[in-house]
Formats: C-alpha cells, structure tokens, sequence
C-alpha cells in the first residue's frame, strides 16, 4: 500500500535513542543511524527528519522513559525523603547495571555535547538536566526540607546522579557506585 510505514516507528526511535546513548551525538552519523534502525536515509529524513530533529525525539523518550521512574521512586519523599533519594539512585543504579543498555546516560552524553549541538538542541539537553533538579528539589521539599537546603542537596544529587553514569562508562564497579550513592545519602539526614 503506497504511503503506508513499513516498519513500527516507535522501535526505530528506540533504535536510534540507543545509538545517540552509546556513542554520543557528535559521533553518531546518519550511516550510524541507518545502520541501527534498519532504515534507508531516505525513511530516516521522511520519518523522522534531520539528525537534529531525530536526536531531540530520541532525548525526549529518553527524559520521559527515565522521568516516569525517577518520578514513581520519589513518591514516597513526603514520608521519607532518605528512602525517596535513596530510590532515585535505584533508578539510576539499575539503569547502569542493565547489559541490555549502554553505560552512562544519554542526558549527560547530551549535556557534554552542548558545545557542538545546534542553540535550540543544546537547550532542550539543559532542560533535561534541569527537570532532574526540580524533581529532585520538589520531592525534597515535600518531605520537609527547607527551601534553600532543597535546592543546595536537589543540585548536588543530580550533579552525582550524572558522575554515575560517566563513572559507570569508565569502568567504576558497583560497589564504586554504590559507594558513592551512600556518601551522598549520608549528607541528607543532617539537613534541618
């Protein structure tokens, strides 16, 4: 039937989103892409658009993806804000332990590409970094956390949220990350 997709859209966006996540922006061509959706240029550019249309789509199923779970693992903030931040690096921890992912994230990759990236592409990998930032400060907050103690802690758990993922590309074992994750949990129960 002329005009009708041939393929299922959403597992060649899934495709590409893990393209972009293991090999970074700037390092992935169209050839790349091709290559792991299965798709010609010519399906890429019709369905998706340019590489810098494609990318913004695959870096908002990837906030969303990973926005729903870090949301669902700070619900509980306003009865234990420990217990929520401490679920909050579950999601992250779990990601990273995950063979079927790259190691990192493709928020971070987004975030060290900025400088190559088009204003507009760059900015919507600023706004992904930051909604860490206010889910982490809002669940804070809930939980009783002064306003400025939120904001100081939400900063710095995202700021070790994002270590994680470039630690865990390095090579840091588990137990590194684990580590690290309970240094910073250790720091909230001293906040008023």
């Amino acid at each position: 039937m002329a005009g009708k997709k041939q393929f299922d859209v959403d597992k060649a966006l899934d495709a590409a989103m893990v393209q972009f996540w293991r090999a970074g922006y700037a390092d992935t061509s169209l050839d790349d892409l091709s290559r792991a959706t299965g798709l010609n240029r010519s399906s890429l550019y019709s369905t998706f658009g340019g590489k810098d249309t494609l990318f913004l789509r695959c870096l908002d199923l990837y906030a969303a993806r990973y926005g729903e779970k870090y949301d669902a693992a700070l619900s509980c903030a306003a009865a234990d804000p420990v217990a929520a931040v401490r679920a909050f690096f579950d999601v992250t921890l779990a990601r990273i332990a995950d063979p079927g992912l790259p190691d990192g994230c493709l928020i971070a990759q987004s975030a060290m590409a900025i400088p190559v990236l088009r204003p507009d592409v760059a900015e919507r990998a600023r706004q992904a970094l930051g909604a860490q930032c206010r889910r982490l400060r809002a669940a804070l907050r809930s939980g009783g956390v002064a306003a400025e103690d939120a904001e100081t802690f939400a900063a710095h758990a995202a700021a070790v949220n994002q270590s994680l993922a470039v630690m865990s590309r390095v090579g840091a074992s588990p137990a590194q990350l684990r580590a690290v994750v309970s240094v910073t949990l250790s720091a909230l129960p001293a906040l008023p």
